[in-house]
């Protein structure tokens, strides 16, 4: 995931395409919201396709993570 960058001092620290201040969550709610590829490319013409499909990846790869609960003795 080259095309996706995460820095503490970049966008509070958020997921954003390399190299802009665009946030991969901007794109997936532009995407989940209905809009199109063409539409998303058309707002942000600097973005490629690929930096679409790396939104999505790294959506995919946060959706495989297992959340487990830590308990806490008192």
């Amino acid at each position: 995931m080259g095309r996706i960058s995460v820095s503490p001092n970049i966008c509070h620290g958020k997921a954003c395409i390399k190299g802009t201040r665009i946030m991969v969550s901007l794109i997936l709610q532009y995407l989940a919201n209905g809009d199109t590829v063409e539409d998303v490319l058309s707002a942000y013409p600097q973005l490629t396709r690929d930096d679409i499909a790396a939104c999505l990846q790294y959506a995919a790869v946060l959706a495989e993570e297992t959340v487990l609960p830590v308990e806490l003795s008192s």
